[in-house]
Order: C-alpha cells, then sequence, then structure tokens
C-alpha cells in the first residue's frame, strides 16, 4: 500500500505553526487539536522543521518556564524527513522505526501534501494483514 492511499481516507491537513510562535502557542494548538506533533511552516505549504511533545518535554529540562516564551525555531527539528504520495508503507514504516520518528510530512512537487504519523503506519499494517488472514481463512475453507 501507498501513502497516498491512507492521506485518502485520513485527509490531507496538516497542523502547522509558525517559527516565530512561542512554544506555549505551540503547546495551545497541540492541546487544541489534540495531536502530538505540529510542521512549523511560515506559509502552510513548505517545511521549515517539526516540533513534537517530545521536543518540548527534553528542552524544559533544560531551560525551565523560560521555555514557553522561546520561538519553536528554538526547539524544532530542522532536518525532518518526509516521503512523497508513492512511498510505500512498508518502506516508511522501517525508516520511522529505525529513525525513532513519529510523524513523516507527506510532499508532493516540493509542497506540504499531508502528514503521516507511526499510528496511522500501523493501522494499515493491521488492516493489510487482517484482509490478508480473510482471504486465506476463505481460500482454505474452500
Amino acid at each position: 500500500m501507498l501513502i497516498g492511499t491512507i492521506l485518502q481516507s485520513k485527509g490531507t491537513g496538516v497542523a502547522t505553526v509558525p517559527p516565530h510562535a512561542t512554544v506555549s502557542e505551540l503547546l495551545a494548538r497541540l492541546a487544541e487539536l489534540n495531536i502530538g506533533a505540529v510542521v512549523v511552516s511560515e506559509d502552510g505549504l513548505t517545511i521549515a522543521g517539526i516540533v513534537s511533545e517530545r521536543d518540548v518535554v527534553r528542552r524544559l529540562n533544560e531551560h525551565g518556564a523560560a521555555l514557553l516564551t522561546m520561538p519553536v525555531s528554538s526547539i524544532m527539528t530542522a532536518e525532518v524527513r518526509t516521503c512523497g504520495p508513492d512511498t510505500n508503507v512498508d518502506e516508511l514504516r522501517r525508516t520511522m522505526t529505525n529513525h525513532r520518528i513519529r510523524h513523516v510530512p507527506v510532499v508532493r512537487e516540493g509542497r506540504l501534501a499531508g502528514i503521516v504519523s507511526i499510528g496511522d503506519v500501523v493501522k494499515t499494517s493491521i488492516q493489510e494483514l487482517e484482509s490478508e488472514k480473510e482471504a486465506l481463512v476463505g481460500y482454505i475453507n474452500g
């Protein structure tokens, strides 16, 4: 299965924050949308970085409460791994596992086209396994 298939079912909307947003604003956005990460983007189309709850927690230990007023650009991951809609789900699952990342922006023709989480990838893998199981059981039962 391809990543584009996941996007067809879950949608292509991507939560973003501008690089100058404060960490406090970031946390409000994450809580509002009940999500774990957002793409950092000035225009909603290009990717400046990605920032997650995990980034906040790790920096909180270093900076304390002052972190809340710092810009998101100071804690984001600037080198973002991305994939295209034609990327195979199994390939992306390996990449996410090997690099210990949980969110991967999807890029089409240089523009942000969606985002896929490890939950989306696992859900798709389980659905594929269930379909294969049903086909095998049907074959065996004739």
